[in-house]
């Protein structure tokens, strides 16, 4: 990317550098600090946004200051990789004589003999390597890979990133008012824990020097309206409205699923369709890493919940 480029991308110009600008709770911090030229294999895992690559060239770059291999494993998931990049990075000691890393990111994407094959890799090369794992979804990280990791879960806190996003607002001097703020407060809220959207939504809202977020980041109204449709089973015409209306909720299908299932927990409903509902929406929540079209798996959902 060029640097002029960058630059202007806030999520890249303010991308941490070092462990004193992550934003990670403290008991990770303290886990990291104590690393001293000697880690264990880690899995990293948490949301989009959250910071797992950041954490990972962190290790390299600031702590171990050592030689890496970094592999992208939704391009590079198969056995061959493994045969023709990894194993020659990791069988031979590096010329300072501290251990090599291997950085896979987005390990949840890997092919099961890549995950089968790194297991050998792991223990054959421990003298000279170690692996570190990134993922969104643990549960896609085969059991034999999990327990060979220490497993760090990486999520900001609330507070957090909104002290990320002031401070970013306060570099660029942004001018902010109280009320804009709150509104700032509701949009961190809307995509926490992903404190890259936050950063790119609100740099969007950045106009000529002024923060002015213009529209509501609160979809409790569009909750309503998807609830009310289904209970009058005009769900047909539901689809029509929110395909009109994608700009409201930035086109995130998965998020109105998050948020219309905390406002399906609180309704005052029978506690049997309760649970069927939130069951419903949780199912549906845990495809839209697989779709390809998340908003016929969000209509797919609404028709589920008609029936109940």
């Amino acid at each position: 990317m060029d640097r002029r480029t960058a630059n202007m991308i806030w999520v890249e110009k303010y991308r941490p550098q070092t462990l004193e600008d992550l934003c990670i709770s403290d008991e990770n911090r303290d886990i990291i600090e104590s690393f001293n030229q000697e880690i264990p294999h880690l899995l990293l895992v948490g949301g989009p946004g959250t910071g797992k690559t950041t954490v990972a060239r962190i290790l390299v770059h600031d702590i171990l200051k050592c030689d890496y291999l970094y592999i992208n494993s939704s391009d590079e998931n198969g056995i061959d990789t493994i045969r023709n990049k990894i194993t020659g990075f990791v069988q031979t000691k590096s010329f300072d004589g501290n251990i090599k890393v291997v950085i896979l990111d987005e390990a949840d994407n890997l092919t099961k003999n890549f995950q089968d094959g790194l297991r050998n890799l792991m223990e054959s090369y421990a003298p000279y390597a170690r692996f570190i794992l990134t993922g969104n979804y643990k549960h896609k990280i085969s059991t034999p890979l999990q327990s060979r990791c220490q497993f760090l879960d990486i999520k900001p806190s609330l507070q957090q990133a909104f002290k990320r996003c002031v401070r970013i607002l306060t570099e660029e001097g942004i001018v902010t008012t109280v009320e804009q703020k709150r509104q700032l407060a509701g949009l961190i809220k809307s995509y926490y824990p992903d404190l890259r959207k936050c950063i790119n939504e609100m740099q969007k809202f950045c106009i000529e020097g002024e923060l002015v977020i213009t529209q509501s980041i609160n979809n409790n109204e569009l909750c309503v309206k998807i609830y009310n449709e289904i209970a009058s089973h005009s769900t047909l015409d539901l689809r029509k409205y929110l395909i009109q209306n994608e700009e409201a909720f930035n086109s995130d299908w998965e998020q109105l699923l998050v948020d219309f299932l905390n406002y399906v927990y609180d309704l005052s409903l029978e506690e049997s369709k309760k649970k069927a509902m939130i069951l419903t929406i949780a199912d549906h929540l845990e495809k839209c890493s697989r779709v390809n079209d998340k908003e016929i798996n969000f209509f797919a959902c609404v028709l589920n919940l008609e029936n109940i």
